[in-house]
């Protein structure tokens, strides 16, 4: 009778087990699935913020320009790790916003769109009011103290227009990326939020966590790769085979004219991403564009809504321009 209640209990664990086995399968068979979905989403989500993330790589180069060579990858290194904080206060602030209050996303993005034209406007103002170029001598003692202080050129000639030091102006420089990295970070989350709207809670965080991190590495990593261009051009030089000197050569030539076009794309990337942030926002102009599109062909399909975008991110932005202005003039007088 022992013999045969030990074999009973053997068998009884041996079905166990194989329950146990079967079951495991099966959650792996799940976990699989529900990983291979988070990639697909993830995959979709990264393809549908495409555009907005051109634009980001574009304002991201745009912003990091005219700092001195020493200081270009810790420049961007520091933008790309305040990227990161967005995206850690982003993230969880989507999720958050989806189950709670959804209709709140729009209204945010409206205002985040209002402030990059704001930018562009400021910007573009900005170019009237540039000062007499400085002379050969101004330049060296620029240099000089720039290599002293380990800041860009263009930092301690800021410092000497406007209150503060160079390095103060740097600091503002990196915080003025992050500020628009943080509108554009947004929009993408909005976007790859509409791409996992239906799934559960767990399922979106997970894409929003993946592109978060997938469009920092991206654009920062291509940023650097941007900044440091003319040093890969001198290493190209310095090689023994014509064809590498050649490439070098290329490089350092084109690095003034890449930065300079990526200045000018920045400035039109602020325009076009707030102008369609705020025109998704203003219901008669969207539903007339979409109407307007839709009867078009394939060219004017894809001109009109940069113009419509632009035009508009430029009125509203020069309305925001105007309106601080005004308020900083009155609260000079009323300070006096």
């Amino acid at each position: 009778m022992a013999g045969g209640g030990l074999l009973m209990l053997l068998d009884d664990i041996t079905a166990l087990l194989d329950d146990i086995a079967v079951m495991s399968k099966m959650a792996a068979r799940n976990s699989t699935a529900a990983v291979d979905d988070v990639a697909t989403m993830t995959k979709v989500a990264m393809q549908k913020t495409a555009g907005v993330l051109g634009d980001d790589l574009a304002l991201n180069a745009e912003k990091v320009t005219g700092v001195n060579a020493n200081r270009e990858l810790p420049v961007v290194w520091a933008v790309a790790k305040g990227s990161l904080w967005n995206k850690f206060i982003l993230v969880p602030a989507a999720l958050i916003i989806s189950a709670f209050a959804p209709w709140l996303i729009k209204p945010l993005l409206m205002v985040g769109g209002a402030f990059l034209c704001f930018e562009g406007v400021e910007k573009i103002l900005g170019l009237f009011h540039k000062p007499a170029k400085p002379d050969a001598a101004e330049i060296a003692a620029e240099f000089a103290v720039a290599e002293q202080k380990g800041v860009a050129p263009s930092s301690v000639r800021a410092a000497k227009e406007l209150p503060g030091s160079a390095a103060d102006y740097e600091k503002d420089k990196i915080k003025g990326a992050i500020r628009t990295d943080f509108i554009l970070s947004a929009e993408i989350m909005a976007i790859a939020l509409g791409t996992v709207s239906d799934k559960p809670i767990w399922e979106q965080g997970l894409v929003l966590v993946s592109v978060a991190l997938a469009i920092t590495v991206f654009v920062y990593g291509l940023v650097a790769g941007i900044v440091r261009m003319d040093d890969m051009g001198e290493w190209l030089k310095a090689k023994s085979s014509a064809f590498a000197r050649a490439i070098g050569r290329g490089l350092i030539a084109s690095t003034p004219w890449l930065m300079r076009g990526l200045s000018i794309v920045g400035t039109a990337a602020m325009f076009l991403v707030g102008g369609s942030l705020l025109v998704h926002g203003i219901p008669f102009i969207e539903h007339w564009l979409e109407a307007v599109v839709a009867s078009s062909g394939a060219l004017t399909a894809f001109v009109l809504p940069l113009l419509v975008h632009a035009g508009v991110g430029a009125a509203i932005g020069a309305l925001v321009v105007a309106g601080v202005h005004a308020w900083s003039a009155i609260r000079g007088k009323s300070a006096h």
